[in-house]
């Protein structure tokens, strides 16, 4: 069952739900699934997991880039900029960013929180689906916590569902944000062992999606967060059981995976269809159809429905070109000279959607995690490990793809090495797919490879967002990222 079969039945259930929201409390704990009435039967519990499904692609349609790939050095101005692209990729934030708020992924948190309180108690004719719709739940909540703690560090854990405005806590105050991490071990270890093996959903959870939350998690948890081998180890097991899972493969020819929706490769994607749900921060790559001459509209040139505020720097472009047998690039951005307009036009051809009567649709869908990173997940674990050749092996062949080489990278090389090409691959291969910023990170080069970063070390926080003036102000508990 599709989310879209479920669309109507949850704007249904959004009108009749109670605003579940205190005024003063801007974790925004709005819930659109809360009317006692909804809790009825297996169908409301389905329709809640949908709902939070949809909730989620909202919270991160847009965010999501900005959040995970905008401050990475690697994008400047398109045709045209303002301050909420350049305030990121310069690494200049502040409290009135629209993306500092946090109020849509608390709210996607706080419907989670109300299908784990009331689906334990519905009665199903198969008890498999109560644990899919409570895997679900874990899954999504997880995922949402994980990247609060890497955004904003300290920030409130709630697990239980606000439904009314007399309900205590309120007023929730920033936590640790070891306490935020151990939240998301917590909820994906119950979700990895809810979920039924026989479920394959690729844009939802499943085995293979939550596996791969939990090697990108325990990932960043070693390298980030000292957890050192075992967290390491703990990673290897979780990538393995997606490397080693036969539902999951690389997809032949790299442009096929943005294509053919719901692929092969695709372990875990947000759904975007026509008349159901489209748009996303893909629409900001594309050029605006005017301003290019009616002969190239399409072909090739792929337009848009606003400006271009966004695009990759030249130093990017020339590095992801600088191999002419990568058939990566292509797929990644392309650029045409507009003679009658004397102008060179550049775009990403990544999620740009379908062309339809004159018309740009934005329905593709947002992949979030895939068989190559995957691959190369298990390239960096394995080589933190001291594993170098199924390092090697793994990078092999996502590289085998890109180039039509096998065996481009040697053994023969040592662990710095290959770290250093697992970062230039998941550069090439993650273009505009919000993970560039994480990897930075997480390999410690940061500092040396974003420009605007440069000699900042020393600054307190400057790798985390601030906290967003509208929450500050109405809930008198939440205090500012320290440092801003």
């Amino acid at each position: 069952m599709k989310i879209k079969q479920y669309y109507l039945i949850y704007i249904m259930a959004s009108l009749l739900g109670m605003q579940a929201c205190h005024d003063k409390l801007d974790v925004d704990q709005k819930s659109a699934i809360t009317a006692d009435a909804m809790w009825a039967d297996e169908s409301d519990a389905a329709a809640a997991m949908y709902g939070v499904y949809n909730e989620m692609r909202f919270a991160f349609s847009d965010a999501y880039i900005f959040w995970g790939e905008y401050r990475s050095g690697l994008w400047g101005r398109g045709l045209a900029t303002n301050a909420t692209y350049s305030d990121p990729f310069t690494n200049q934030l502040n409290a009135s960013h629209t993306h500092a708020n946090w109020q849509n992924l608390y709210t996607t948190i706080n419907d989670c929180n109300l299908i784990l309180k009331y689906t334990p108690n519905i009665s199903f004719a198969d008890e498999a689906n109560k644990n899919k719709v409570l895997a679900n739940a874990l899954f999504v909540r997880a995922f949402c916590y994980y990247w609060i703690g890497r955004i904003w560090g300290d920030a409130p854990v709630l697990v239980n569902g606000f439904e009314s405005g007399e309900q205590e806590d309120l007023y929730p105050s920033r936590e640790p944000a070891d306490r935020v991490f151990e939240q998301v071990r917590v909820d994906l270890e119950a979700a990895n062992s809810l979920m039924p093996e026989n479920v394959n959903d690729r844009n939802l959870a499943s085995k293979g999606a939550i596996n791969l939350l939990q090697a990108d998690y325990y990932l960043w948890m070693a390298k980030v967060r000292g957890g050192g081998d075992a967290a390491l180890t703990l990673a290897k097991q979780a990538v393995d059981a997606v490397v080693n899972n036969s539902n999951y493969t690389l997809m032949t020819d790299f442009s096929s995976v943005f294509n053919n929706k719901l692929n092969q490769e695709i372990v875990f994607a947000w759904s975007y269809v026509m008349d159901e749900y489209t748009g996303g921060y893909p629409a900001d790559h594309l050029v605006p159809l005017q301003y290019i001459s009616a002969q190239y509209i399409e072909n090739p040139i792929k337009v848009g429905s606003h400006q271009q505020w966004i695009f990759l720097t030249d130093e990017y472009k020339n590095f992801l070109s600088a191999n002419a047998d990568d058939q990566r690039k292509n797929v990644s951005f392309e650029t045409f000279f507009d003679e009658p307009k004397d102008a060179t036009f550049q775009w990403i051809n990544k999620y740009a959607g379908s062309w339809q009567n004159q018309t740009r649709v934005f329905d593709a869908d947002i992949v979030v995690y895939r068989y190559a990173d995957a691959l190369l997940m298990s390239a960096e674990i394995e080589n933190a490990l001291g594993n170098s050749s199924v390092a090697v092996e793994r990078l092999n062949a996502v590289a085998e793809r890109a180039y039509g080489i096998a065996n481009f990278y040697p053994n023969a090389v040592p662990p710095q090495q290959i770290d250093r090409a697992i970062i230039d691959e998941r550069k090439k291969e993650f273009v505009a797919e919000g993970k560039i910023w994480w990897d930075l990170i997480r390999f410690g080069v940061v500092f040396e490879e974003v420009g605007s970063l440069a000699g900042r070390q020393n600054e307190q926080n400057i790798l985390l967002w601030p906290v967003h003036n509208s929450s500050i102000n109405s809930n008198p508990n939440i205090k500012q990222t320290p440092g801003y």
